[in-house]
């Protein structure tokens, strides 16, 4: 039994997949005898019965529905939250520096008698200190968000837009930094450990990857009927990573010859991008926008569709892509970071495309409309490659053997690396 604490400065429930990973990871562990600790920031995740939950409070600067607030003087605690509040009011994002601040501050005691430290993708100063007194420390990093910077960059209209974006990114320094100290990393894709190692000059030595898992039993085919012509993304639709513009030009095209419907699960900015898109683009009565899902809904949605289109420009995993396939749907997907990964051999779950490419995108999502029965064999396909292939057990497993020879070296056990492997049942 090793008593694990789990780092999170954030961790939204049922996106962005922070909160998705430390909930699942922490119950399995939990499950395989393990004690499970998380110290969390806000949001707050939900977690499973077994598994404690320390609240370490920011003053939540960009919480919903009113981010980039201006909290009463009441709320301010100390010499951290000025600092927080500072950087926000000169466009930066200080919430991975203060949060491992505040761990530092606030819990190093506690910190102190865990077996082992488990960061998720905070990457601070403060959680590579942990390290340096000897703690064994662990760090999940999804990707380096030097991948989201470069993209938002690339779509910033003006100068004005571009120097606020490189404040905004200016947390990356850091991380960098920290990552480059660290002895051992978890990433979840092969793509990302490429990218970890070039993006903050990690040795690939020290990166093991362990990719995410899917509950089939949550994320299971559809019990109703799909609905003709529907298809269904999930995607932070203002982003430029998520590649929602491409997806938005290629259904204008295919409403030309097909009755079609596109279901986003997100929620735009109000006169946003996206929104302005698809305004300029004619397509407002055959998009829907929802949000605030359930899992339960979430699945149902994908599952009534008949496919399910992820158009990234890039993903250090996809978590959407793999919920998509458990539910028996099949895919159109981009061939951005990891997403190959996923899916496996073109054509057997999903149609691959380049990144970006509309042409190709309105393609392929033609050709498989028009097919229902390659549509029927690939979401078979895809439903069996998600429940056989991807485990949060075995996430968890491989995971603690990472946590084994974490505690053994910093007891001075110069031991080789485990051999870790999630496929199922391994």
């Amino acid at each position: 039994m090793v008593r694990v604490a789990l780092l999170s400065y954030r961790s939204k429930a049922h996106c962005g997949g922070q909160g998705i990973y430390l909930r699942h990871l922490s119950r399995e562990l939990v499950a395989l005898g393990h004690e499970v600790t998380v110290f969390s920031g806000q949001p707050y995740p939900e977690l499973d019965p077994g598994v404690d939950l320390v609240k370490v409070p920011s003053l939540d600067l960009y919480r919903e529905p009113d981010p980039f607030r201006v909290p009463h003087l009441r709320e301010f605690r100390d010499r951290i939250d000025v600092l927080e509040f500072a950087t926000m009011c000169t466009a930066g994002f200080p919430e991975p520096w203060t949060f491992g601040k505040r761990l530092v501050a606030q819990h190093l005691d506690a910190l102190k008698t865990f077996d082992v430290i488990h960061d998720n993708q905070t990457l601070a100063h403060g959680v590579l200190e942990l390290q340096e007194l000897g703690l064994p420390l662990v760090a999940s990093i999804h990707h380096p968000i030097t991948m989201d910077r470069k993209l938002d960059l690339a779509a910033a209209p003006t100068l004005r837009k571009k120097l606020s974006l490189r404040r905004w990114y200016g947390f990356l320094r850091m991380q960098g930094k920290v990552a480059r100290g660290l002895k051992h990393i978890v990433t979840v894709s092969q793509s990302s450990a490429v990218d970890i190692a070039r993006e903050f000059g990690v040795d690939p030595e020290r990166i093991d990857v362990i990719p995410l898992g899917v509950q089939p039993e949550v994320f299971a085919p559809y019990a109703g009927k799909r609905v003709p012509g529907r298809i269904v993304a999930m995607a932070s639709a203002d982003s430029p990573l998520k590649g929602i513009a491409t997806l938005l030009e290629s259904l204008a095209k295919l409403r030309t010859e097909r009755d079609v419907t596109l279901t986003l699960v997100t929620k735009p900015t109000a006169g946003g991008v996206t929104e302005r898109l698809v305004d300029r683009l004619g397509i407002g009565d055959i998009v829907t926008f929802v949000h605030g899902l359930s899992v339960e809904d979430l699945a149902a949605t994908m599952g009534s569709a008949e496919i399910v289109c992820v158009p990234s420009l890039y993903e250090g995993f996809s978590l959407p892509t793999l919920e998509a396939m458990a539910c028996g749907t099949p895919l159109v997907v981009s061939d951005g970071g990891a997403i190959p990964e996923v899916v496996g051999e073109p054509g057997l779950c999903a149609d691959i495309v380049p990144a970006g490419d509309a042409e190709a995108l309105t393609a392929a999502l033609g050709a498989l409309l028009d097919d229902p029965d390659r549509r029927e064999r690939m979401g078979q396909a895809a439903r069996e490659r998600a429940r056989t292939t991807f485990s949060w057990e075995a996430v968890a497993r491989a995971t603690a053997k990472i946590y084994e020879h974490a505690i053994h070296q910093a007891r001075g056990d110069r031991s080789s690396r485990p051999t870790v492997s999630t496929q199922a049942g391994i």
